[in-house]
């Protein structure tokens, strides 16, 4: 597949992809989306947790961006929570919310 598909976009650098370069990008992608190392580890069917650590090595973690939404009642608290926010508190009557971006 690798081949043919660096024959077809006339690009040989393509040819020196690996497999396990697939595995590495996905890993690091999984886990900067959802900070669940364990999640990584089971996806990637590993056995020992150390194995995994060393496909967040790559990441910067210090940049947390969040897109932050507030609720006022139960409807609209859970269409938050089906989009993939989480609760965080509450202030006032107001629950807030939060989803790394």
């Amino acid at each position: 597949m690798r081949n043919s598909l660096a024959q077809k976009l006339n690009d040989p650098s393509l040819k020196t992809i690996r497999l396990y370069d697939f595995r590495h990008y996905y890993a690091t992608t999984l886990y900067a989306k959802t900070r669940d190392i364990l999640l990584v580890m089971k996806q990637m069917g590993h056995k020992q947790i150390r194995t995994t650590l060393i496909y967040t090595q790559l990441l910067n973690l210090n940049d947390d961006e969040w897109t932050c939404k507030t609720a006022t009642n139960i409807n609209e608290a859970t269409q938050l929570i089906e989009a993939g926010f989480e609760y965080i508190t509450e202030i006032d009557g107001t629950k807030l919310f939060r989803k790394r971006k």
